[in-house]
């Protein structure tokens, strides 16, 4: 059977779910900055035991990473993801939820050929090319220091 563009396209709007802007924008920003508030709150909290900024900004880093990979493991991240849509995308809550769900997701092969092969399904394009930016980043600032 052979489809044309045209057609599908109609197809497509047919069966796609509509989308309210007007609301899901609003939603999503207001749940991103909850996320952002979070992390604030959390370094000043830790800033109180630990005087060094960057020591206690890398301890929020563990602690939202670690909160998003509990909520997703309890079901909750995708329930507040279903209402909130992009906003629960923030990088390190996002990145761990990737990783947390395609985890969870093969768990039923065993640890070795599901869990190890596939928790990188999602964010590994993210670690190459983050990684490969940063590299490249780093060479032009040592180039350029080198001048």
């Amino acid at each position: 059977m052979q489809i044309t563009p045209a057609e599908y396209k109609q197809m497509q709007a047919r069966h796609a779910p509509a989308s309210n802007s007007l609301v899901n924008v609003p939603v999503a920003f207001l749940t991103g900055g909850g996320i952002c508030v979070l992390g604030q709150l959390l370094l000043e909290a830790y800033q109180r035991f630990i005087p060094d900024r960057t020591i206690a900004a890398g301890w929020v880093s563990v602690t939202l990473v670690l909160l998003s990979a509990l909520l997703t493991g309890l079901g909750v991240y995708g329930r507040i993801a279903r209402h909130a849509g992009a906003g629960t995308l923030v990088p390190i809550t996002g990145f761990a939820n990737a990783i947390a769900s395609s985890a969870m997701e093969a768990r039923t092969e065993g640890f070795i050929l599901g869990v190890g092969t596939k928790i990188f399904t999602i964010a590994g394009p993210v670690i190459l090319y983050g990684c490969t930016a940063a590299s490249v980043c780093g060479l032009v600032y040592w180039i350029a220091g080198m001048l």
